[in-house]
């Protein structure tokens, strides 16, 4: 069966599982895996930080991080997608960068995107940090910046389903691989953590169809507190 395929099927069963969990399920959830990513060396130690702005529901919510991140004075990054005005070869039309969160005020600015995603303004953009040194978008530019001041020392990633070997499911518009494609070209790979409802993570004689392109996670911070780690 094609790649595409058992992708495809895999989202809609996990979809149809997470569309089924009570409320009370994921907060109870999220405050368990918050709690140990939350004590995880580092995430302490990390200056700079990119975190994914969770949905109203079906997956683990982030303000948690947001806010304990700021507090710690550590630098916040988070997403931003956008169509580029013209796509070089080999790159697809839509990405996605890391864009700089000033403050807990500035988050409650944020309005909800078509994903109810908290979401910054266009017009706040051209006054935002981006990781890859610069300020503003990027349009697909990642080296032309760069410095000892740009680049990620850990990244929250979000994702539909996790397996035993630390392989991830996106959602299938391949942003966050391709974010991580220019991170390694940049050579500011960054150490990657997904958070896992439990309901998200595959049973031992399952794992997430995976490609050339897709990559996989340096650590698993599960639902129930659970810490897993690459290579342990």
């Amino acid at each position: 069966m094609p790649l595409a395929v058992l992708k495809k099927d895999l989202r809609k069963s996990i979809r149809t599982v997470l569309s089924r969990l009570p409320e009370a399920t994921i907060a109870s959830q999220t405050s368990a895996a918050v709690k140990t990513l939350l004590s995880m060396p580092e995430y302490k130690a990390a200056k700079r930080i990119s975190v994914y702005l969770s949905m109203p529901s079906g997956e683990v919510s982030t303000i948690g991080i947001v806010h304990d991140a700021l507090k710690q004075g550590k630098r916040v990054f988070v997403p931003y997608t956008y169509k580029l005005t013209a796509p070089k070869d080999g790159q697809p039309k839509s990405i996605m960068d890391m864009l700089e969160l000033k403050s807990l005020d500035d988050y409650e600015k944020f309005q909800p995107d078509g994903w109810g995603i908290p979401t910054p303004s266009e017009s706040s953009l051209s006054s935002r940090a981006n990781v890859f040194g610069g300020i503003g978008i990027t349009e697909g530019e990642t080296s032309k910046h760069a410095s000892e001041e740009s680049g990620l020392d850990l990244i929250v990633m979000p994702g539909m389903a996790f397996d035993s070997n630390f392989g991830r499911l996106g959602h299938g518009k391949g942003f966050y691989d391709y974010f991580l494609q220019r991170c390694r070209d940049a050579s500011q790979m960054p150490f990657c953590v997904g958070l896992s409802l439990t309901e998200q993570f595959l049973p031992p004689t399952q794992s997430v169809p995976l490609d050339a392109t897709d990559y996989s996670l340096d650590a698993l911070v599960l639902g129930n507190g659970d810490l897993r780690r690459a290579g342990k």
